[in-house]
């Protein structure tokens, strides 16, 4: 997914990024720098490299700074940023609870298009998503790749770094338009002013390479992935234009400072259909799987006016307490059932009334982030023995990659890349938030969380490799007291002042206002959950 990008937020981030980025000891092995050193070869043996064609320096995009209360047109208040199908803001938001467990829910489909996440405790050492979808709708994808692995583990920043990413130009028109496509596992190598290799690297599944080096000249040179054709150069800004030559997939980078501009666009092959990845777990049109609703699914659906919440049944005790706008059948194998994205954009052309009235503009998002805060590189999330997960923060992404466990006594703690299994891709979210709320134990397997109108509380805000402390609000403001309507849980400070988002998606975990939030030290954190007395 396309992510807005300049100059000066590589400056700001290089400000902060002073060591590489890490995975504790709970994670998974520590990955390798995201790239590799060319193979010990005579330099008589080694190609020499040069740009054929100057590079067209263009001017770099304006920084966004949207809401809290007015977006410009075909915007999404929930995330900042464009969609594609400026029709579908004109219908409410869908909720729909997402399963977590069993673990062979996982990986879930559909996650990465959410503009709000959820994930909340439902005793037992488990969790659930409650994802939020408003604007474009979720869709399958068998991605393009090149000839080289896709590279899995995150890229660790050093002082001076470059890199963005290679996208699927897929309107031919040389512009990283919002929602192109990265394209993985395409070969990336370096070389010095003098023609020779310095490193070699490949993209990840998202589209983005990067290559730590000293200040000074180099030049970057693409491999052409069969079938495909680079796109035309220096078409619009620097931000969103490809910059190799497409004769020689090259051009020459002048590295003073850390730079995140130099993308490559790609041509897709004319009437050529992906091969599916035959150990993948389908890539059928649907999402889910879908479980159970939750008695503070009650509030999450009044924070989104008229929205439609899905679930799939409840017990007793939670049915009769939250909304019943649409169901999915109950199944137990497979995590839950699955929800056709045909149904799912007719269950909300459905609940679209002529009365419906919404505004889902509450919160603000800025491209550079803002001042303060705390380095914040990776943080681990203690739910359970059996339920880790880990966010990783990726500089060339500019948002936090997410891990999770196996559910294995064995290997507990370790983690792995949690993917979506429309696209195979790497979840990553802009945004990750942890939410302090009370919990109440209305069962042993029973929880009830008071994130209702009219309260607020602590939060921590990941974004940008830094963490701050913010506070959540769901009091009702001057649009609430002229209308009488709702509008999405809002980030503050002290003061009640908007904290800036970054134009993306957002992840929530909320938990007991005794659990913790720990510095490690080196930009680490973990959180650990501590339940509620009486729950199971």
């Amino acid at each position: 997914m396309f992510r807005y990008k300049n100059s000066l937020v590589a400056l700001l981030i290089l400000s902060f990024i002073a060591t590489a980025c890490t995975v504790p000891s709970t994670s998974a092995p520590a990955p390798t720098a995201g790239e590799t050193q060319p193979p010990a070869s005579s330099p008589t043996d080694l190609p020499t490299a040069t740009a054929s064609v100057p590079p067209t320096p263009q001017p770099f995009a304006t920084p966004l700074d949207l809401g809290p209360d007015d977006f410009p047109a075909g915007y999404n208040p929930l995330t900042g940023q464009p969609v594609l199908d400026k029709t579908a803001l004109d219908l409410p938001a869908l909720l729909v609870s997402v399963s977590n467990f069993p673990v062979t829910a996982r990986p879930q489909a559909g996650l990465s298009f959410a503009n709000y996440v959820f994930e909340i405790y439902i005793t037992e050492g488990a969790t659930r998503f409650l994802s939020v979808f408003y604007g474009d709708f979720p869709q399958p994808e068998v991605p393009f790749t090149g000839g080289c692995d896709v590279r899995m583990e995150p890229f660790r920043a050093d002082e001076t770094y470059f890199g963005n990413r290679v996208w699927l130009d897929t309107n031919r028109n040389g512009v990283q338009d919002y929602g192109e496509p990265g394209v993985g596992g395409v070969c990336v190598d370096l070389y010095d002013a003098s023609g020779q290799p310095v490193g070699s690297t490949t993209t990840d599944s998202n589209g983005d390479y990067g290559f730590n080096v000293e200040p000074g000249t180099y030049t970057l040179e693409v491999s052409l992935p069969d079938g495909m054709q680079f796109t035309q150069a220096n078409v619009g800004d620097e931000d969103h234009d490809s910059d190799v030559d497409p004769a020689s997939g090259r051009t020459p980078v002048e590295v003073a400072a850390s730079t995140l501009s130099v993308d490559v666009g790609l041509v897709p092959p004319v009437g050529v259909t992906p091969t599916p990845n035959p150990t993948a777990k389908g890539i059928d049109p649907e999402i889910g799987p879908v479980r159970s609703g939750r008695l503070v699914y009650a509030d999450f659906a009044a924070m989104f006016q008229d929205s439609c919440l899905i679930y799939a049944f409840a017990s007793e005790e939670v049915l009769d307490k939250i909304p019943q706008c649409a169901m999915v059948t109950h199944q137990v194998t497979e995590g839950g059932a699955m929800l056709d994205i045909t149904r799912m954009r007719a269950i909300a052309e459905e609940n679209e009334k002529a009365d419906t009235v919404f505004d889902y503009a509450s919160n603000q998002y800025t491209d550079l982030p803002p001042e303060g805060g705390s380095a914040a590189t990776q943080l681990d999330v203690f739910i359970a023995n059996l339920n880790q997960s880990g966010w990783t923060y990726d500089p060339l992404m500019q948002s936090y990659l997410r891990y999770t466990d196996n559910v294995d006594k064995a290997t507990a703690g370790q983690l792995h890349p949690d993917t979506d299994r429309l696209n195979g891709r790497q979840l990553h979210f802009e945004n990750v938030i942890v939410l302090f709320a009370e919990h109440q134990v209305i069962a042993p397997t029973i929880l009830d969380m008071d994130l209702s109108q009219g309260n607020e509380g602590p939060a921590m805000l990941f974004r940008d490799g830094r963490v701050y402390d913010i506070r959540w609000s769901t009091r009702s403001g001057a649009y609430e007291k002229r209308t009488g309507l709702r509008r999405p849980i809002q980030w503050v400070d002290r003061d009640g002042n908007p904290v800036p988002l970054k134009p993306g998606h957002t992840w929530v975990v909320v938990v007991t206002p005794y659990s913790s939030v720990t510095s490690l030290g080196g930009g680490e954190w973990k959180l650990r959950f501590y339940p509620p007395a009486g729950a199971q």
